[in-house]
């Protein structure tokens, strides 16, 4: 029998907040792993102690912006909605069923205001990590580093022509330092002292928001974009580092930087890395071997001239430090430029009776030249753990931490586009968004240990017990094998 409904929603009912959130909600498991009360005391400086109206408890704010990275709620206008009416919200800020909500203006105007100009982002993110890492879920042996590009709030077709400065690697001291060597070495004298001027060029600058990088890749989308550099711990995929440029900076530019700083952070020991191809420079290969990490970086093809002879079909002579080309001629050492390439040259006059004259150089003066950077055998090493087992089993793992990352925040934290405009506000998505993923990757894992992940009891046994044995095995096989991962 069909009966019409009976009202209840003025109905009085004893119930707790508590009970009224599910025991494997995704919110328990992250009140249980991790503790966010450091980020009260990280912030007190930012507060007057004895002035002013009371301010809404940091701890509650930043996480109050978490649930919204969390859940994928853009705006923080509905995120103050969505914490009025969710009850599973208000438990995990403290709040009672009868509580007023903060005004969605109390987060942006603290970010605004408060926050600007600070590192509170950045130190709440490596806390964060450092967390992770106190729990074992970081041990640093092995990061992979790639960025992915954001689209910036800005129209791409309305901007303005305008001469900037190219960025300027990292590594360019020491560079200078190798070039006066090699030359010595070779018994050439010292280049003329001159200082390194950034390379300018005219290049698009956005009119809404001129810290967006106008982005001209292949296979990429055209237009005004940020890019977040970010690095990925291999053992669970903790993102250890979130760096933010504009979309028209190389990705290899901030690299060396920012792993030296992951490294000094965490006190990581970290003795591989993976990196796609646009990290093939001689300049990175040679700052890794540098620091004694052993890199296994993808292949990039390099340009060739139609019709012309490659450059593999000249042989180098390490001995005798000279280049021999199909025809048996040697190509020798001239002198070494300032961007760091040795120059090795042909005699012309073999060259002009050559028969693959044509299809060797078009030089008018019949002369062939080939270079080889000062730090190509560090690049060629980098080469050749590609080729290896353990370089290829490393190299696999790509897909399954840096850009498996990449792929949940752009589908499930809102990382396709950028929210605000500026590049420090850009750097403040990124790193909460980053944050966010670690802290829902924590809650997870530690769950998933304790067994409080709703599982059943022997199944949580299981689970637990074949943890612990992968645990083992690791190790063992790591003792034998440090490349494995």
């Amino acid at each position: 029998m069909l009966k019409p409904p009976t009202p209840s929603q003025t109905e009085l009912e004893m119930v707790t907040i508590t009970s009224l959130v599910p025991s494997d909600h995704l919110l328990r498991k992250i009140d249980a792993a991790l503790d966010f009360t450091f980020i009260r005391d990280r912030v007190a400086p930012l507060y007057c102690p004895d002035n002013g109206r009371p301010a809404l408890d940091p701890v509650v704010l930043f996480k109050t912006l978490f649930i919204g990275y969390l859940f994928g709620i853009r705006s923080e206008r509905q995120l103050m909605r969505e914490v009025e009416v969710n009850v599973a919200y208000r438990w995990f800020l403290g709040l009672r069923l009868t509580d007023k909500v903060a005004d969605a203006s109390t987060l942006s105007q603290n970010r605004r205001r408060r926050f600007r100009d600070s590192t509170v982002y950045q130190d709440i993110f490596d806390e964060i990590v450092l967390q992770a890492v106190r729990a074992g879920l970081v041990d640093g042996m092995v990061l992979y580093t790639d960025s992915t590009h954001l689209k910036a709030n800005a129209n791409k077709n309305k901007y303005d022509l305008a001469m900037a400065a190219k960025s300027r690697a990292d590594y360019l001291d020491a560079l200078d330092q190798a070039i006066d060597a090699d030359r010595a070495a070779h018994g050439k004298g010292p280049l003329k002292a001159k200082e390194r001027e950034p390379e300018v060029k005219e290049t698009k600058i956005s009119r809404t928001d001129p810290d967006a990088g106008y982005m001209v890749r292949d296979g990429k989308p055209k237009g005004f974009f940020y890019l977040d550099h970010r690095t990925v711990d291999s053992r669970h995929a903790i993102i250890t580092d979130s760096f933010v440029t504009p979309g028209n900076v190389h990705d290899s530019i901030p690299y060396l930087a920012r792993l030296d700083r992951q490294r000094q952070r965490f006190d990581l020991d970290v003795r591989y890395v993976g990196l796609d191809a646009g990290y093939s420079t001689a300049g990175i290969a040679k700052g890794l071997e540098d620091r004694g990490i052993e890199g296994v970086i993808g292949y990039s093809r390099p340009t060739h001239r139609q019709g012309y002879l490659r450059k593999r079909d000249f042989k180098y002579d390490r001995e005798v430090d000279v280049y021999r080309c199909p025809e048996g001629q040697e190509l020798r050492y001239a002198t070494t430029n300032r961007e760091g390439y040795r120059e090795y040259k042909s005699d012309p006059a073999l060259c002009r009776t050559c028969p693959l004259l044509a299809s060797c150089t078009s030089s008018a003066n019949h002369t062939k030249v080939v270079t080889r950077h000062v730090w190509q055998d560090a690049k060629d090493h980098i080469h050749e753990n590609r080729q290896t087992p353990w370089g290829k089993k490393v190299y696999a793992r790509r897909k399954e931490t840096v850009e498996r990352s990449f792929a949940d925040a752009k589908q499930l934290h809102g990382h396709r586009y950028a929210r605000l405009r500026g590049l420090a506000k850009v750097t403040e998505q990124c790193l909460l968004a980053a944050a966010a993923q670690n802290i829902k990757k924590i809650a997870t894992i530690l769950a998933r240990w304790r067994g409080t992940d709703g599982l059943g009891p022997n199944r949580k046994r299981f689970i637990h017990a074949l943890n612990c044995l992968i645990s083992e095995l690791l190790a063992a096989f790591r003792l034998f094998h440090p490349a494995a991962i």
